[in-house]
């Protein structure tokens, strides 16, 4: 198995916790009384937040690019290209599944694997980029 390969399986199953706190943390704010749309913002920081600490440390190790602020805003800043994908696939199919509570989950997990390519490429081209890639700029 390729590094690639290695480190797409690592930050897919990190995507996968994020699946569980980005739909976990919509439920509660739905609970909390706030609407899908702002309920799935919120929910999709807490998941950012996780994926990053999981990928800084276990996908894509010994490449941290300085500050840990700087780091985690570019991590926000490239999940957000794949956020808006995962996000507007997530609107898209809560407006087409039946409405029933199984509806925002799946309107998740179906904006989460259209997003996962995009966040993958931007994390490991950018964010996580090889220190020896850093040094050839």
């Amino acid at each position: 198995m390729s590094k690639t390969h290695r480190e797409f399986v690592r930050f897919a199953i990190a995507g996968a916790v994020g699946f569980v706190v980005d739909a976990g943390v919509l439920y509660i704010a739905l609970t909390g009384g706030c609407g899908p749309y702002l309920g799935r913002a919120l929910s999709f920081l807490c998941a950012a937040f996780v994926t990053w600490q999981i990928n800084r440390r276990i996908t894509f190790t010994g490449r941290a690019n300085g500050s840990l602020w700087k780091e985690w805003y570019q991590y926000l800043l490239a999940m957000s290209f794949g956020g808006a994908c995962n996000y507007t696939v997530y609107a898209v199919a809560l407006k087409l599944l039946p409405k029933g509570p199984a509806a925002p989950a799946l309107a998740v997990a179906a904006g989460s694997i259209a997003g996962m390519f995009v966040n993958f490429l931007t994390a490991k081209l950018w964010v996580f980029r090889s220190k020896r890639t850093q040094t050839s700029r």
